[in-house]
C-alpha cells in the first residue's frame, strides 16, 4: 500500500510563490527540510502579514509522520498549529483515560449515545491500528511534540469532536437518525478488515469521513459538517490566533482532505474570526416541529385511553393492556438482547409504558441507570474499554459498554412498541 496518494502531490513549494488573500505574494517561504517531503500535500499562504505553511498529511502514513517530525523539527518556524482539540490531544498523550467515566451520570444526563459514538470511533481507530501497524494521528502528535520539544508555541485549531459529532447528528434528518447511529456502532463491531475504500479516505486525511463514508456519499448534509464547516473553523481559529502577529511563520498540520478547502478559506475568508469560530461552535437551533412529535404521540395515547374507557370499561382496560405489554415488552426485549441484568430487564419493562408517556425521560435512561447500579464497572473494565469496542463480543463482555448496549436497545425497543401500539390502538377503537 502506498503511503501517500499521489493524485495528493502539489508541486514543490520551493519553486511556487506563497500566496496571500489577494495573490502571489513576494515574501520568501520559511527554510524547510529538502528531504524525500515532496510526496507530503503542501500550500503556502501569507494572510495578514503571517506565513503559513499547510502540510498535507495522511493519518495512516508513517512518512507523513516522518515529514512532520522533519518539518516541525528542523523547518524554521515561529508556531506549530493541528488538526486536534484539547480532549483529542489528551487522547493522543494517554492523558485522557476512559477511568474518568461516571457512566451513572452520563446515562441520567441523556450523553450514553454520544459516549457511544465516541467509543465506535474509538474502536474503528483501534482496528486500524492493528491492521496497519500505526495509531491514526500519529503525525499530529509528533507536531506536538516537536512544538513543545523547541519550545513553539502550539494551536490547536480544530473544532472539539463533541461538538462535531452533535451537529452532523442535527444536519441529519430525523428520519435517518437512527440508521446513522446503529451503522456507525455496528462498524465497531465488526470483525472484517478495513476496506480499500475506508482506506483511501484516511490517506486522504481524515477518520470521521473515513468513518461516516457510506454516509457522506449520500448526505451533503453530512459532508458540509464533517469537512467543509471544519475546514471554515480551522482557518478563522488560524487567523484569530494569530491577529496582530504580523511576520510570523505558522507550520500548519491537518489531514490532506481539508488541504484545498483550509487554503482557500484561510485565503479569503472575510469578516471577524474569532465570531466566526464561535458561530460554527455552536449547536444550531433545533426544528420545532419534531420536538412536538412525542408530545403529539403522548395526546394521541392517551385520547386512546379516554376514548376506550368513555366507550366501556373492559375497552379501556384492554388498551391499557396493550400498551403495558407491547411497550413494555418490547423495551424489555431490548434490555435482554444486551443481557442486562434480570432486575434491569424488569425495570424496563416497568418503566417503559411510563415513559413512552413522558417525552423528558427514555426508558433506556431508567434500564441504563439500574444496570450502572447493579453491575458497577471498575476500573480494570474501564482500562478495557478501548480494546473492547472493537469487537461485539467486547461490547457485551465489559460491564461499562453493556450498559451502554442497554440504553440504546432498550430505547429501541421502547419506541418499536410506541408505534406497533399505536397502530393497536387504531385497530381497537376503529
Amino acid at each position: 500500500m502506498n503511503d501517500v496518494d499521489p493524485a495528493l502531490n502539489t508541486p514543490d513549494p520551493a519553486s511556487t510563490p506563497p500566496t496571500d488573500a489577494n495573490g502571489p505574494s513576494a515574501q520568501a517561504g520559511p527554510e524547510r527540510p529538502a528531504r524525500d517531503d515532496a510526496e507530503q500535500p503542501l500550500r503556502e499562504i501569507v494572510r495578514d502579514g503571517v506565513h503559513y505553511t499547510l502540510l498535507g498529511t495522511a493519518h495512516v502514513s508513517p512518512a507523513s509522520v516522518r515529514a512532520v517530525e522533519r518539518y516541525a523539527g528542523e523547518g524554521d518556524f515561529d508556531a506549530v498549529a493541528v488538526e486536534l482539540c484539547a480532549n483529542r490531544l489528551e487522547a493522543l498523550d494517554g492523558k485522557k483515560s476512559w477511568q474518568d467515566l461516571d457512566l451513572f451520570q452520563i446515562v441520567r444526563s441523556g450523553k450514553a449515545g454520544l459516549v457511544m459514538a465516541n467509543l465506535a470511533l474509538s474502536g474503528y481507530q483501534r482496528r486500524i491500528a492493528d491492521q496497519f501497524g500505526i495509531e491514526p494521528g500519529a503525525e499530529l502528535k509528533a507536531a506536538a511534540q516537536a512544538a513543545r520539544a523547541r519550545d513553539l508555541p502550539l494551536q490547536l485549531v480544530d473544532r472539539d469532536l463533541a461538538t462535531t459529532l452533535r451537529r452532523t447528528y442535527r444536519a441529519v434528518p430525523w428520519y435517518k437518525r437512527l440508521y446513522l447511529t446503529t451503522g456507525l456502532v455496528m462498524s465497531s463491531f465488526s470483525s472484517e478488515e478495513i476496506d480499500e475504500e475506508a482506506i483511501e479516505k484516511l490517506k486522504e486525511g481524515d477518520i470521521l469521513e473515513s468513518t461516516f463514508t457510506e454516509f457522506a456519499e449520500q448526505s451533503p448534509e453530512l459532508y458540509e459538517a464533517l469537512i467543509a464547516e471544519r475546514d471554515r473553523y480551522m482557518a478563522a481559529r488560524l487567523r484569530a490566533e494569530n491577529a496582530g502577529a504580523e511576520g510570523r511563520r505558522v507550520l500548519v498540520v491537518v489531514g490532506a482532505g481539508h488541504l484545498d478547502g483550509l487554503a482557500r478559506h484561510l485565503a479569503e475568508g472575510a469578516g471577524d474570526p474569532a465570531a466566526e469560530a464561535e458561530r460554527l461552535a455552536q449547536m444550531p437551533p433545533r426544528a420545532r416541529w419534531p420536538r412536538l412529535i412525542p408530545w403529539i404521540i403522548t395526546a394521541l395515547v392517551l385520547t386512546g385511553f379516554w376514548f376506550g374507557f368513555s366507550r366501556s370499561p373492559e375497552l379501556g382496560w384492554q388498551l391499557v393492556g396493550v400498551w403495558v405489554v407491547i411497550n413494555g415488552g418490547l423495551a424489555a426485549v431490548g434490555a435482554l438482547c444486551a443481557r442486562g441484568h434480570p432486575l434491569t430487564v424488569l425495570s424496563a419493562m416497568l418503566a417503559a409504558p411510563l415513559t413512552s408517556l413522558n417525552p423528558l425521560v427514555a426508558a433506556g435512561m431508567v434500564a441504563g441507570a439500574v444496570e450502572s447500579l447493579l453491575r458497577k464497572p471498575t476500573g480494570h473494565d474501564l482500562e478495557r474499554l478501548r480494546e473492547d469496542a472493537t469487537s461485539l463480543r467486547g461490547w457485551y463482555r465489559n460491564p461499562a459498554t453493556r450498559i451502554l448496549l442497554v440504553f440504546f436497545l432498550c430505547n429501541v425497543g421502547s419506541s418499536l412498541g410506541t408505534w406497533i401500539a399505536g397502530f393497536r390502538f387504531f385497530q381497537l377503537l376503529s
